[in-house]
């Protein structure tokens, strides 16, 4: 009978039982809003339009390809040489509207759409710092100072001037966000001392499902075809549920091309170090209700030398990804479907691989993870004057295959499948002008499958999920705003008893459940200076391999407990943000009590073929730090920026925990001119990074010198015929430095970081 269930057509067979059931209950409730959302209707609406002019607010000049953009209905446009621009089909409604132009603080202004037709006018100032955005993984849209916890926004641009390997490499650049890493390529972000299952990536607002239990299973996505990133540090389960401990990573998609319009791009880097390649090419089309686009990428790299010139064996490897949306949407509805497919080969360093890998090859031949990754998203959107509804689904298919060598009993070692149903309705509602709350369902489906390999990493196993959330937010005079809400989660987990040549699972069935709580609020001082404060509970619910293992993984052997309780934490948050025209200061504290932390011990026991036995434990800790970041632009053509971070984690005996990354400090002098002939965004950037020595290892870690390093880089944009050329140089570890990071799994194996690496990159425009 099992065999069946593990089967493709028993798991859409759960995913139709788990739709109508919904349907069910929608009827029987009379709940007429959820009803008509699943199934076909007509929608017959009136068009809002909203258009205006962008224009210096000093020399009252007109603004030519500002970008003027309506992130909940991830509409945008931008303004042509007389700096008009015009939106049209739009639902009525509140909209938060976001005016960007280079070099320009952007506006974010609040528009009632009321009538047919809205003129909006706008004056933007120039300006030296990065101004406040909009962002969407707090549930609502909103600024980033209404939200009682600050959310890290990185762009793409600003992930683009970095000469990070991977998209994890390139957040590790943010104040609290770290990386563990095995490699260049099997890396995984660290929120505030945090990682693994103890926080999320999205994809779009989707959470990844890909084996993320060990720092040796990489997320699978691609900075490719991307807008932004936006980090949350701190707990979130509130909105996203189990796992979201320490953070959450969100990576939104790139923003439709602007109205009537076609968009085709290419982008190529050039990294020294590796031999690297690196290449996209994208095109995307919109027109008045009908959106769609394609992206290609792929990486190669050969193994990294370090700074004594020594080659890292294996260190290798290989990525291709396509990314594909399409769209319709009238003045009532909006219908979105995203695809993703991401292929990985990731080369494995290992004491056995490096003895074997003697050549230095592109390609993996031996001993690598064969990853394969595929996301379908469907995202709705019916709209009402003052509310939403919003349903939408997600299907993943995640396939992990572990190469060894020819040399081994079993070329395959590994060799499973993931696949991921998650589904999820949510209603943003507008009480009032300054009153808004958000309800939602959310729900998955998820089932593993082991084919026909030695090593079953995880069992086969069925997981359900449940949860309801509600989030409410006010503003009181504007200067006040209070956001507080509550999350009820429940999961099954079934396990059956199962065997193959080499291993036994014996039959696990749990429920779990927990009910989440967080309340914030964020004080407006003055028009320069804002105070944050937050309180908030979460939770995680032990993975599978916590629970279940009983094999080899990842060179040693690792014994799950049946018997692990739920972690639970409560983090109180402190930040304040200060702004004017030339100065940006911002300081956050924190205090995390985990209760029930769940860790991986070593023990002195080992199996009878060598492996050293690794269990599965629990304890009470605690972490705390600091984070702060302050930007200074003493003349219009210069910026000063520094940040600083420091954590401590202790656990309750007074031990420390494992993996915490050092204490760091960043000073940076950038020199930018906007024009110069056909030469505009001119910049030359000299970053330092000192990183301080960890003097407190946790048991069986030992401890990781300070190091310093140097970086430069140096870009500019070309303009011709209307089409803007972007090329940049970046030099990482410019004085070459040895060093170990104490995030590293190399360090054991006496592999220092990568060595001085020369990034070559540029962008070329095709239509518009």
């Amino acid at each position: 009978m099992y065999q069946q269930k593990g089967n493709f057509r028993y798991f859409c067979f759960q995913i139709y039982k788990t739709l109508i059931k919904i349907y069910i209950v929608a009827i029987m409730k009379k709940n007429m809003i959820l009803y008509l959302l699943l199934i076909p209707w007509s929608l017959w609406a009136q068009n809002y339009q909203l258009s205006g002019f962008v224009y210096d607010k000093d020399t009252k000049e007109s603004l030519f390809s500002a970008q003027i953009y309506i992130p909940t209905l991830q509409k945008g446009c931008v303004s042509d040489k007389n700096g008009y621009y015009e939106f049209k089909n739009l639902p009525k409604g509140r909209y938060k509207v976001v005016f960007k132009y280079m070099g320009y603080t952007s506006i974010i202004r609040t528009i009632d759409l009321s009538a047919n037709k809205i003129n909006y006018d706008v004056a933007l100032q120039e300006s030296y710092l990065l101004s406040e955005e909009i962002v969407i993984s707090s549930g609502l849209a909103s600024t980033q100072h209404e939200n009682a916890i600050k959310i890290e926004s990185i762009s793409a641009q600003q992930l683009d001037t970095q000469a990070g390997l991977n998209l994890v490499a390139k957040l590790s650049e943010t104040p609290g966000v770290n990386m563990l890493s095995k490699g260049n390529a099997v890396v995984s972000p660290v929120i505030r001392g945090l990682s693994t299952s103890n926080i999320i990536m999205l994809n779009n607002g989707i959470r990844l499902e890909n084996y993320q239990f060990s720092a040796n299973h990489p997320y699978m996505i691609d900075e490719a075809g991307i807008s932004k990133v936006e980090v949350i540090k701190g707990p979130a389960s509130l909105l996203y549920g189990s796992n979201a401990i320490g953070g959450v990573i969100n990576v939104i998609p790139e923003n439709p091309a602007s109205a009537n319009n076609i968009e085709v791009d290419a982008h190529i880097n050039y990294y020294s170090n590796t031999q690297g390649l690196k290449s996209n090419l994208g095109i995307k089309t919109s027109g008045e209700n009908f959106i769609w686009g394609l992206r290609a990428s792929q990486k190669s790299h050969k193994d990294y030398y370090q700074a004594n010139g020594q080659r890292v064996p294996n260190s290798r490897f290989n990525q291709q990804a396509i990314h594909a949306f399409s769209g319709w949407h009238k003045s009532k509805a909006s219908f979105k479907i995203y695809y993703d497919y991401d292929a990985m080969k990731l080369g494995l360093i290992t004491a056995k691989s490096t003895k074997l890998v003697q050549d230095n090859k592109r390609q993996n031949e031996q001993w690598y993870q064969d990853l394969h990754n595929h996301v379908l998203i469907s995202k709705n959107q019916f709209f009402f004057h003052k509310w939403d509804l919003q349903a939408n689904w997600s299907y993943q298919n995640n396939h992990r295959v572990l190469n060894t060598s020819e040399k081994e009993l079993h070329f395959v070692a590994t060799d499973m499948r993931l696949q991921t149903f998650n589904y999820e309705v949510k209603a943003p509602i507008e009480l009032a002008e300054n009153k808004q709350i958000i309800m939602g369902y959310q729900g998955m489906l998820q089932n593993n499958k082991n084919e026909d390999a030695p090593q079953h990493v995880l069992p086969d196993y069925w997981q359900k999920d449940h949860s309801i959330f509600m989030l409410y937010q006010q503003s009181i005079h504007q200067k006040t705003h209070i956001q507080m809400g509550l999350r009820y989660d429940y999961r099954q987990i079934d396990i059956p008893n199962q065997t193959n040549a080499t291993q036994e699972f014996t039959s696990i069935n749990k429920q779990y459940n927990n009910i989440s709580a967080s309340a914030g609020l964020t004080q407006q001082i003055n028009s320069y200076l804002l105070i944050r404060f937050n309180m908030a509970s979460a939770y995680r619910i032990p993975n599978i391999a916590e629970l279940s293992q009983d094999g080899i993984h990842a060179n040693r052997y690792e014994i799950g407990d049946a018997n692990l309780k739920a972690q639970r934490n409560y983090e109180i948050d402190w930040s304040t943000h200060y702004h004017n025209n030339r100065i940006s200061l911002d300081v956050a504290l924190f205090y995390n009590q985990i209760n029930d932390f769940i860790f991986l011990s070593p023990t002195v026991d080992t199996t009878l073929n060598g492996f050293n036995i690794y269990k599965y434990a629990q304890t009470n800790a605690h972490i705390y730090g600091l984070e702060s970041n302050i930007a200074y632009a003493p003349f219009n053509w210069v910026t000063i920026s520094s940040n600083y971070s420091h954590l401590v984690s202790k656990q309750e005996n007074g031990s420390y925990l494992p993996f915490i990354p050092q204490d760091n400090w960043q000073l940076s002098f950038k020199w930018q001119k906007k024009n110069m002939g056909k030469w505009e965004q001119l910049f030359f950037e000299w970053k330092n990074e000192y990183v301080f020595t960890q003097n407190h290892p946790a048991l069986f870690e030992t401890k990781t010198q300070a190091y310093f390093l140097m970086h430069f880089s140096i870009g500019a944009n070309l303009r011709i015929n209307n089409r803007i050329i972007k090329g940049q140089i970046n030099i990482q570890n410019a004085l070459n430095e040895e060093y170990f990071d104490h995030l590293s799994s190399l360090k054991s194996l006496g592999y220092y970081n990568i060595g001085r690496q020369i990034m070559l990159s540029i962008k070329i425009p095709f239509g518009a």
